[in-house]
């Protein structure tokens, strides 16, 4: 299974910033595209702002030919904040940064999009998303081979 962190690749691959005109969006696509193309199962992470990556997503759900789930993280800007300062880049960036960034309710609105409430526990999502997926919890990494190829 792959997991891509949008953060990692924009971030430290990159070295871009967040902003209008980036190359982020087109990397994380292809990167994701050439995953599943080799029959692995993907997990995209980040905070995928729809209207900057919102269009590279959806083209990579009409293009898959397996399943694509959508789930979206509804945290409010407070318990956003405090997970903030837990994180190990909690230096990195201000809560005034974190404030200006903020985009409530920022989801992507195609079929079957799952909306996970602030309330579910790290370990109830992911047990929640490893259901869905099909994805069994009790295996190690490297025994997740690709399905196709």
């Amino acid at each position: 299974m792959g997991k891509l962190e949008q953060d990692f690749l924009r971030r430290i691959v990159l070295r871009e910033r967040d902003k209008p005109g980036g190359v982020a969006p087109g990397l994380i696509g292809h990167t994701v595209r050439f995953i599943l193309d080799q029959g692995y199962h993907v997990v995209l992470e980040g905070i995928l702002y729809s209207r900057k990556y919102g269009d590279m997503i959806r083209s990579l759900g009409r293009s898959h030919r397996g399943q694509t789930t959508y789930y979206y993280l509804d945290v409010s800007l407070e318990e956003t904040l405090r997970r903030h300062q837990m994180r190990p880049q909690a230096t990195e960036f201000t809560m005034d940064d974190m404030r200006g960034w903020y985009a409530p309710h920022d989801v992507l609105n195609v079929d079957g999009e799952h909306i996970i409430d602030e309330s579910s526990s790290m370990e109830r999502t992911i047990e929640y998303i490893a259901a869905a997926a099909g994805v069994p919890l009790n295996r190690r990494e490297d025994d997740f081979q690709p399905t196709t190829r």
